[in-house]
């Protein structure tokens, strides 16, 4: 993967503009001083966790035996699941009860460094094994990128209204379901080459 494509991809599959709705929630929730520090530090626990499933994603493969065809069936089959909820949205599944200020629940983890996004990373990881700096700099990206759009939130949210970041989220979503049917196919094509 190069740069562009796998940076769009986890743009993609990190959705900002999906997971917006549940982060105003749970923010809105808060003292209006204590909002931009919450998103900052879950934001930070986020790409943290991320980098680390990045830079140690092929020792993790090679300690649990798994083959990048499997990775990339297995991302295939998640990103799929998870485009399908994009474009056919149900309840969410998160949990909003009026509780204490979020910690890494469920801002950082699962909205942000999701079951998607770590599979993806590990396929990524076992594709350019060490240190691969464009695959850095596209999770940087990434990652800057829908901090940017969350930390613009209540902004964004006037201007699109719901209707539009709906409209957003669908669209997102089937440009994801064809991404991951190709992922799903690259690692068919992997596993069956071995």
């Amino acid at each position: 993967m190069e740069f562009l494509p796998t940076a769009l991809i986890l743009f993609l599959v990190l959705d900002p503009f999906g997971n917006a709705p549940v982060f105003h929630a749970v923010l809105s929730r808060l003292p209006e001083s204590r909002r931009r520090r919450v998103l900052v530090r879950e934001m930070l626990i986020a790409y943290a966790i991320l980098l680390t499933f990045l830079l140690g994603g092929e020792s993790l493969m090679h300690l649990l035996g798994l083959k990048v065809g499997t990775i990339g069936i297995t991302g295939g089959l998640i990103l799929f699941i998870i485009a399908l909820g994009m474009v056919f949205p149900t309840k969410s599944v998160i949990s909003e009860e009026p509780d204490d200020e979020p910690f890494i629940v469920p801002l950082a983890v699962p909205l942000i460094a999701g079951p998607s996004a770590l599979a993806l990373l590990l396929l990524v990881s076992s594709r350019h094994p060490g240190f691969h700096i464009p695959s850095l700099l596209a999770l940087t990206g990434a990652w800057a990128a829908t901090f940017v759009v969350l930390l613009f939130l209540p902004w964004l949210i006037g201007l699109l209204r719901t209707k539009g970041t709906r409209a957003i989220e669908r669209l997102m979503g089937l440009i994801l379901i064809i991404l991951s049917v190709q992922m799903f196919l690259d690692g068919l094509d992997a596993w069956m080459a071995k």
